[in-house]
Order: structure tokens, then C-alpha cells, then sequence
């Protein structure tokens, strides 16, 4: 597996990474959109530095991974119930 050092810049900071060459892009794009979030924040709300747009950004992204989670437990749930129906149906089809 080929690892790449790369940098990434996060609210001014810069952050030197070791990463798997598949997961490069994935990590840029995931630290220009902090970038884009922390912007946002300071202009549309009362953010005093950097480490409160930080605090935010974790919150907004925390609570959207969160969402995701419960979403894919339900349609998985879901599933399960509907191939259990096709299941049965099935099963008093072949008698």
C-alpha cells in the first residue's frame, strides 16, 4: 500500500499527514470543507477565534454523522422486516 506525506490547513494551522494514497483525496476534500465550515461560521455568527469555529465545526459534523448513523440502522431494520415478509411468503408459497 503506497502511504503519502501530505499536508493539510486547518483553520491556519498546517498539519503534516502520513496517509494511504486512496485516502488523499477523501482527506482534502474533507479539510477544505472544515475550511469552507469555519468560514461560514465566522461570518454568520458570533465566533471569537478559530477554536470556537473549531468546537462548532466538530458539533455540525458530529451531529451529521450521528443522523447518518440512525438512518442507516433504520432502512437496515427496515430490510430485515421486509425480507422476512418476502421470506414468509415464500415459505407458505412453496407448501
Amino acid at each position: 500500500m503506497e502511504v503519502r506525506r501530505i499536508t493539510i490547513n486547518i483553520a491556519g494551522r498546517v498539519y503534516p499527514l502520513n496517509v494511504p494514497a486512496a485516502e488523499e483525496e477523501t482527506l482534502r476534500k474533507v479539510g477544505k470543507q472544515i475550511e469552507n465550515m469555519i468560514k461560514d461560521f465566522e461570518q454568520n455568527f458570533d465566533v471569537r477565534d478559530k477554536q470556537d469555529a473549531l468546537a462548532m465545526c466538530a458539533l455540525k459534523l458530529g451531529t451529521n454523522a450521528e443522523v447518518v448513523s440512525m438512518n442507516y440502522e433504520k432502512n437496515i431494520h427496515s430490510t430485515n422486516e421486509r425480507l422476512a415478509q418476502i421470506n414468509q411468503s415464500l415459505n407458505e408459497f412453496g407448501k
